[in-house]
């Protein structure tokens, strides 16, 4: 099945299920590792391509041995535990794109059937573990993860046991659900805990294959569509049900799908998901209870952000500092990140005492490393990428660093590459600019070019959630801004062609009525 394009159907469904603390020991087994993560938004100009992946990162078998983004990572907490408990262990590719449209379907096969060689090559497994996405689309395959599942499911065989461990912005779907034993998603957003969520899925599959535990997974449909941050009610209670019912007699895991609403799909949208041992009747049971208590709450939950001149407004009446978060042009869901419009507005009004980052504009970092430290310029900033990215800004800058392979730090230990990037004077406001593009997740995005973010009052960054875990230590008040760009969330408009119906909330008031 390997060598042929495009998704399968829907595979057999696959029932089993015990609990994490009656594992005490597991017998020899062999595992397999690999995985795939880019986050697809549908409605983007361009494509992923090879580029985007390499820019990311591709590894060939040694993941493990290098790097520290979260694949890197996460092969490696697999591996140590493989060894730890004397397992073989054997890895495939891991690959990583920045969220774009669509990946190329050429490339996606060949991603693919390099696993699948791999795995029938150095086989047989009794367990495969695969650290996906959950939303990545390919030209002519809407679901990249179930197309990879049930095909692995086809040389493994069903004795096999196969784990995913997703992101929580996925099209959860329930033929990933039925191919696979066990699916188990980040609870975090920000996304912390992607290497807690590792270790759980090691020990439910090993815990399968040594015949200890019996996964069964039951999903619940809230018909939804929405943004989740975790770090705030109503959702840091509802996350907190979700642990106390893994307490539970013979319940395995809970995971809450938020979904990715800006990718068209079947299956977008949020779900809920239980795994339990050996029990479809309780799974059943805690999958739909928690899913009605996340619909319950679908009114608090929607995100109501102020526009940028109110939100400029209550920055500038809040003592202390201020994170003002960029939501609509965040590339951490696909948007450019050269949309202009809130830096325009704080340049506007003279705001001082400031840091703005990052934009992403190649073109405006390599002109002004060419100009050199200290050099001022007429420069057009941003706006390049289509209708989402806005007017360019034509600004006078004063390039004050330039730094050839910059980073930051990204989510739990891993680092994010920002490639050449510079930081500009312009008015009273320091600014970022990158050119490999990226969302905006820590201080060290700006102090990493020598900006001092002490005597700043404000500080605007290009996230919607991912920035909260490292710049909320920092700052007196955050403020999420209904900016222009490309991931809006006026949710009931964004115009879906393929999922399977628009009767979801906000769209449709009660749908579940």
């Amino acid at each position: 099945m390997g060598g042929k394009s495009g998704c399968p159907l829907a595979a057999d469904r696959v029932d089993s299920n015990e609990s994490f603390s009656q594992v005490e020991s597991f017998a020899k087994v062999r595992i397999f590792t690999a995985g795939i993560v880019t986050e697809t938004n549908t409605f983007a100009p361009w494509p992923t391509g090879e580029r985007g992946f390499a820019r990311g990162g591709m590894w060939h078998g040694d993941a493990s041995a290098a790097g520290d983004t979260p694949q890197n990572l996460t092969a490696r907490l697999w591996r140590d535990l493989a060894v730890r408990d004397g397992h073989d262990f054997t890895e495939s590719l891991f690959a990583v794109a920045e969220p774009s449209g669509p990946t190329v379907q050429s490339l996606y096969e060949a991603m693919r059937d390099e696993i699948l060689a791999d795995l029938i090559a150095k086989g047989p497994f009794d367990v495969v573990l695969l650290f996906l996405h959950g939303a990545m689309v390919a030209g002519q395959c809407d679901d990249c993860e179930a197309d990879l599942a049930a095909r692995v499911r086809q040389i493994v065989g069903p004795g096999a046991a196969i784990g995913v461990e997703l992101d929580p912005h996925c099209h959860l779907s329930r033929t990933l659900v039925d191919v696979a034993d066990a699916v188990i998603l980040m609870k975090e957003y920000p996304h912390t805990d992607f290497l807690p969520r590792a270790e759980e899925l090691y020990r439910l599959c090993v815990g399968k294959a040594a015949g200890e535990l019996a996964p069964t997974s039951r999903l619940f449909d809230c018909a939804m569509v929405g943004f989740y941050p975790t770090t705030s009610e109503p959702m840091a209670g509802l996350l907190a049900r979700m642990r106390a019912a893994e307490a539970r007699p013979n319940v395995l895991s809970v995971s809450f799908a938020h979904g990715f609403p800006w990718g068209d799909t079947f299956d977008t949208g949020s779900k809920m998901l239980a795994i339990t041992n050996d029990d479809p009747a309780l799974a059943a049971e805690v999958a739909e209870s928690l899913g009605r208590e996340i619909y319950a709450a679908r009114e608090a939950l929607l995100p109501r952000f102020p526009g940028i001149e109110a939100a400029l407004d209550l920055a500038a009446a809040t003592p202390g500092r201020v994170v003002v978060a960029d939501t609509a042009d965040n590339a951490g869901g696909g948007a450019p990140s050269d949309n202009m419009a809130l830096l325009t507005a704080m340049l506007d009004r003279g705001v001082m005492d400031a840091a703005f980052g990052s934009i992403w504009d190649p073109i405006a970092a390599a002109s002004c490393a060419d100009a050199g430290v200290g050099a001022r310029l007429k420069l057009r900033l941003g706006g390049k990428c289509g209708p989402a990215s806005g007017d360019p800004a034509d600004l006078d800058v004063l390039v004050k660093a330039v730094r050839e392979s910059h980073d930051q730090a990204g989510l739990g230990d891993s680092r994010v590459a920002m490639g050449l990037s510079v930081w500009l004077e312009i008015g009273g406001i320091d600014v970022v600019v990158n050119s490999i593009r990226t969302q905006t997740f820590a201080p060290d995005a700006f102090t990493g070019l020598g900006i001092d973010l002490g005597p700043k009052r404000l500080i605007a960054v290009k996230s919607s959630q991912h920035f909260e875990g490292h710049f909320a230590p920092l700052a007196d008040a955050i403020v999420r801004c209904a900016t222009p760009g490309a991931i809006q969330m006026n949710f009931a408009e964004i115009p879906y062609l393929k999922r399977r119906d628009l009767n979801y909330f906000p769209r449709v008031a009660d749908p579940l009525s």
